[in-house]
């Protein structure tokens, strides 16, 4: 029987089916496990919802922002062809302006937004390295330490973050496409479209095009002439938005600026440090903050062990590539991950949390890789009566608890730290006491909560303890001078009942 024309199904429609079916199948066998990391997810980091801005990008990507407060022309204009605090991301920007137009100035709706960007990257997280490894139980390990490690905290909860949340979704499902054995057109295409969209959020999705490189190279064993051309057109896009934020990014207000005027050796040795400590903050993640101090300064000995130690490591990697290829691959998508942020550019922050949001991916599939493969081999050596599905799941799950649990009841701890200004900077401080810039915001946000007095004392002791340098020196020379002439007509008033600790430790 022939089908009329209208009744006809149109190709999208054709193609749409088998995609459905795909989807399907998929959430069948994997639904209970994706369903799991949302949950971990919402016992991590729920309680964000309650949570304020904070004083820190906050007032100039949502707050004070006049371009997410409407949808007139002209701010839809700017959002798509301009840098906005020092970045074009126009992509993350539109999602802020769906969240006010949603949720107002309500903070807890775009906390929840993060949450939902979140859980979605954690179970593409889940999707990807499932089928890299063959093993839905190193996937699913390594998905769990992705949704809730604490390093994850400030990408997460801090409003600012969406747009490092937001490129690892579109990160991952362009790898998703990318990381195939064999990639079909539709692949290639459905790939480069999500990697824009992952450029259009943020600009550390440039490394995609070397991650996929290192991918034909070291996985597929394809020749570098067969697979540098594969990359030109990603590789242009990424280049074009490297120019586009290249001008925004040299803006030296704020952060910290000691590590500016080194050479270029000085901050490789800088760098080598800074790696050990991102592996070690995977490990054990303790003393986490805002912002971070790392010396600078009479560090010879120690950047010597780094840069030693880095070589020994690339010389074992090079040894094990053709063994373990996925393995040289994931350490490989780790550096590149990190180039960005490394101090190669004029970056005004060290080291932060958030750059560690998708870096930590590969680290932590290599983990779980080599713990199932010791378990599987302690199975092997020990001689037992067969054990009843149940009992293995039990042990399994028993097994991930023990491993989640520790970093999950530190993300619980850690996370009210991001409640608000308050508590964020007060915090830092604890933490590093010796930066005036954390002093500086918590001035900022005292005086913010009408306790300028309290505000004004944290600038003198700023003057005294930490060092600042002549950009810091004029900025709390012009704050002394304007709230020490205010405080004397007006009285401290705190209506909001917030607290802060009586003393700041001193930088001794």
């Amino acid at each position: 029987m022939t089908i009329p024309a209208t009744d006809r199904p149109t190709a999208a429609v054709e193609h749409a089916v088998p995609t459905a079916r795909r989807v399907s199948h998929w959430m069948r066998i994997h639904g209970l496990a994706a369903s799991t990391l949302v949950v971990l997810v919402c016992c991590a980091f729920g309680p964000a919802v309650s949570y304020d801005f904070v004083n820190w990008d906050d007032p100039w990507y949502v707050i004070n922002n006049p371009l997410i407060k409407s949808w007139s022309p002209a701010h839809v204009f700017k959002i798509a062809t301009q840098p906005a605090i020092r970045n074009f991301a126009p992509l993350t920007l539109f999602s802020l302006l769906v969240d006010h137009t949603v949720w107002g100035m309500w903070p807890g709706g775009y906390h929840l937004t993060n949450l939902v960007w979140h859980s979605i990257t954690c179970v593409l997280v889940y999707h990807l390295v499932s089928r890299l490894s063959g093993d839905a139980a190193v996937g699913w390990l390594t998905a769990a330490l992705f949704a809730i490690h604490p390093v994850q905290v400030e990408s997460v909860v801090w409003v600012s973050s969406r747009k490092g949340v937001m490129s690892g979704t579109f990160i991952l499902g362009s790898l998703l496409c990318w990381l195939q054995p064999q990639r079909t057109e539709r692949q290639e295409g459905l790939g480069l479209l999500l990697f824009v969209l992952a450029l259009l959020s943020k600009a550390i999705a440039v490394m995609v095009p070397p991650i996929v490189l290192a991918y034909d190279l070291l996985v597929r064993r394809q020749p570098l002439a067969t697979a540098v051309p594969r990359q030109v057109i990603p590789g242009c896009l990424a280049l074009l938005l490297v120019l586009l934020t290249s001008a925004a990014q040299t803006t030296m207000t704020g952060g910290v600026r000691g590590h500016l005027d080194l050479n270029g050796l000085e901050l490789a040795a800088v760098d080598s440090i800074i790696l050990w400590r991102y592996l070690g903050m995977l490990i054990m993640p303790r003393h986490l903050s805002v912002m971070y101090d790392p010396p600078i300064r009479d560090i010879a000995l120690a950047a010597s062990v780094a840069l030693v130690s880095w070589g020994v490591v690339v010389l074992i990697l090079s040894r094990l590539v053709r063994r373990f290829p996925l393995v040289v691959f994931g350490c490989a998508t780790f550096f590149l991950l990190l180039l960005p942020v490394l101090n190669l550019f004029p970056l005004t922050t060290l080291m932060n949390d958030r750059y560690l949001y998708l870096p930590c991916i590969p680290m932590f599939a290599i983990a779980a890789g080599l713990l199932r493969k010791v378990g599987s081999r302690l199975a092997e050596s020990i001689e037992r009566p067969a054990i009843p599905k149940p009992y293995t799941v039990a042990l399994r799950l028993a097994v991930a608890g023990l491993i989640i649990g520790p970093y999950l009841t530190t993300s619980i701890a850690y996370s009210p730290v991001w409640r608000n200004g308050l508590s964020l900077w007060t915090h830092a401080c604890r933490e590093t006491p010796r930066l005036a810039v954390t002093r500086i915001q918590l001035a900022n946000t005292l005086r913010q909560l009408d306790r300028t007095p309290e505000a004004v004392a944290v600038l003198r002791r700023t003057l005294i303890d930490c060092q600042p340098d002549d950009i810091d020196r004029r900025r709390i020379a012009q704050k002394l001078q304007d709230w020490t002439a205010d405080a004397e007509i007006r009285p401290t008033q705190n209506s909001i009942g917030q607290q802060v600790p009586a003393d700041i430790p001193p930088s001794t």
